[in-house]
């Protein structure tokens, strides 16, 4: 390998493993790793580097994607945290929106808030919608809560005053009145993490900052810390759920950002290898050992959302990527139901005792034990760590055929084409239901299982190409180095367009760049590699929900994209209704080291394959050829069927499927 001068690190800590990725910028040759995850991430991170054989002191680049923020929320493992409030509102992040995940199931309640109530207090003060103080904050009251919550010791406290978007100086001053009694607590306030209207979602939000903020904080620094100690001097970059990266100074202010940290990395890096193979639409698959992550780019972009919740009833109102997860992975298990159907997931056999074919005790078929038996798989993974044991695959498969009459081969094709179908069905939900075709799509297929399954994928949703990039097992952790610094800043604006004036709009963008830039600035960021893009969310008068479209200074044309975007997503327009501006949006982005994976010169012939095999294709056995992945040249075409190993996957090439590897070395595949 090259100069570790050049070298850029990314890693990706999941429940299970933690993925190291090393690129060399100078020879370009990409080096992975991945080892346990660990009970204190950190120590997880550091065994990464050092498997790797990373020299911190001559690497360039370190980006981290973590699930430490999410998991915090799930396991509700939190510091003590407390709320202050309006007089009267004390209750709003547990009414919410009186909506049920379950709508009828009336006896599922929507989990207890993050704070309980006796830790929510309130004070006297009120402003009005326009921001004027119709009561002034009772500073004696502030002062008695604030000494009740140093008593408490409260660890964080998140301010939540009603209408605080309009007017934010009550919660500044409150703030500072908690500084004074609480000198080592974090304070979130509602008008400085998320100034919008709407004081469920903007409470439910700030409250989610507070109790992240102690325990995300402290992770961030010791882990710079760490790296620090042995010889990293750049920045530590942290992925954020907005596909953007941020610093620990920035972490220590909107530390809520870091919610879907790691479920964002595997959409970025669908996103990069679409990009690299000219595609402007792509569906990521990322298949795992336990769940599917389903991501959609459309136009270049990928698709993201506003609201977003890890618990239903607890929205957390920052942009995010959307990707929407389902129980469908290698382990997933295949049961009979009540009724004397078959399924597929959500339950899965974990990595203890795993797979029948792995022989640990696992006795329930899952899509790997069926992969085995259809000859999708070698007995031999990870190459040659692992072996699969064949004859416990095929009796864990044959206790769902034995029921449905069908013999041990039919019944593994039965237990993927379920596997298939729950995956598209997600796939269409992604997509169909939002207004985009999956036709005029590729499809990027990474993670340890999804190349196994990204041919029938695609035939089953009439996707004409799929991409499986060079090292797809790893390829999440790959993402956390192809985004640049990213802060997204909003403004309420809520005006008819036929009423909008065009220099109080520009001011008030003004006033969102100045900060974009200072936070940028504060980060390192030189001005040229500043970007700051403009956006409006728009909403036809009366309606509750908006849309954000693009804003390049010309309203009138950004009214009509607004048009054309409500009829893509919800199937009608009308162009004679009022148009209201709700929102002004701003993108400030940082540019950080641009990450280039080699080009490789077209040529070469097809290798001899390693083995031949016999693999299952609807009912029928082909003798397949497996090929090992690093043999094929980049330009190298061949047509199915073809079984594809390396260390980290398995790539299928079914019968008819053409199949090319491309200057970066993705497998492209052409499907009928």
């Amino acid at each position: 390998m090259g100069s570790e001068a050049t070298r850029v690190v990314a890693v990706d800590v999941g429940g299970t493993f933690t993925d190291v990725c090393v690129l060399d910028q100078g020879s370009g040759e990409l080096q992975v790793a991945k080892v346990a995850s660990t009970k204190d991430p950190i120590d997880g991170v550091m065994a990464g580097v050092e498997q790797a054989g990373i020299d911190l002191s001559r690497t360039a680049l370190f980006c981290h994607g973590t699930t430490v923020a999410t998991n915090a929320l799930i396991t509700r493992r939190l510091p003590k945290a407390a709320m202050v409030c309006t007089k009267g509102f004390r209750d709003v992040v547990e009414i919410g929106r009186g909506t049920r995940d379950d709508l009828w199931d009336a006896y599922k309640d929507n989990a207890e808030p993050y704070i309980r109530r006796r830790d929510r207090l309130e004070v006297t003060e009120r402003v009005d919608q326009t921001g004027a103080v119709i009561t002034e904050l009772d500073e004696e009251e502030a002062r008695d809560v604030a000494r009740i919550l140093a008593r408490r010791e409260v660890e964080a406290v998140a301010v939540c005053f009603v209408n605080a978007y309009a007017n934010g100086d009550h919660e500044q001053r409150m703030a500072e009145i908690l500084e004074e009694a609480l000198p080592d607590a974090t304070i979130s306030t509602s008008s400085g993490v998320l100034p919008e209207l709407f004081e469920h979602e903007r409470f439910s939000t700030t409250v989610a900052n507070a109790v992240l903020s102690p325990l995300v904080t402290g992770y961030v620094n010791e882990l710079d810390r760490r790296l620090k100690d042995d010889g990293y001097d750049g920045d530590l970059l942290i992925l954020h759920s907005g596909g953007g990266v941020m610093t620990p100074e920035a972490v220590q202010e909107l530390a809520v950002r870091l919610a879907a940290s790691g479920i964002a990395a595997g959409a970025v890096a669908a996103r990069y290898t679409a990009q690299r193979c000219g595609f402007k639409n792509v569906i990521g698959v990322d298949m795992g050992g336990t769940s599917t992550d389903i991501s959609l780019v459309y136009d270049g972009a990928l698709r993201t959302t506003n609201e977003w919740f890890v618990e239903y009833g607890h929205p957390i109102c920052f942009p995010s990527i959307e990707v929407l997860t389902i129980g469908a992975g290698g382990g997933s298990l295949a049961t009979i139901d009540a009724a004397g159907s078959l399924r597929n997931g959500p339950q899965s056999a974990g990595s203890d005792p795993g797979p029948a074919a792995y022989g640990k005790g696992g006795e329930e078929p899952t899509n790997t034990d069926a992969n085995l038996v259809l000859g999708r798989l070698g007995a031999k993974l990870v190459g040659g760590g692992m072996s699969l044991d064949a004859d416990a695959a095929a009796a864990a498969v044959d206790t769902v055929g034995e029921p449905l009459n069908l013999d041990t081969h039919a019944a593994a094709e039965a237990i993927i084409a379920v596997a298939n179908a729950n995956m598209a069905d997600a796939v269409r939900i992604i997509s169909l239901q939002r207004g985009y075709d999956p036709r005029e799509f590729a499809l990027v297929v990474f993670g340890g299982a999804g190349p196994l399954h990204g041919a029938a994928l695609a035939k089953e949703l009439g996707v004409p190409t799929v991409l499986v990039p060079p090292r797809p097992g790893t390829w999440s952790a790959l993402g956390c180095l192809m985004v640049d610094i990213r802060h997204d800043l909003s403004e309420m604006f809520l005006r008819p367009a036929s009423e909008a004036d065009g220099e109080e709009l520009d001011a008030a963008f003004g006033r969102l760049e100045e900060q974009g830039r200072k936070l940028l600035a504060s980060e390192g960021v030189a001005e040229d590699d500043i970007t700051l893009e403009r956006s409006i969310a728009m909403r036809y008068l009366g309606q509750w929900r908006s849309l954000q479209v693009a804003f390049d200074g010309d309203l009138d044309q950004a009214v009509e994209r607004f048009h054309s975007e409500h009829e893509r997503e919800f199937s009608y327009r009308r162009d004679d209704a009022p148009v209201e501006l709700y929102r002004l949006q701003l993108v400030a982005t940082g540019k950080t080291q641009e990450v280039e994976l080699p080009k490789h010169e077209r040529g070469g012939e097809l290798p001899d394959p390693i083995e031949t095999r016999a693999v299952w294709f609807d009912g029928e056995a082909h003798d397949t050829p497996v090929y090992e992945r690093s043999e094929l040249p980049a330009g190298v075409a061949f047509e199915g069927p073809a079984v594809i190993d390396q260390l980290d996957t398995t790539t299928l090439v079914p019968p008819g499927v053409k199949a090319e590897v491309d200057e970066y070395l993705n497998i492209v595949m052409e499907v009928q």
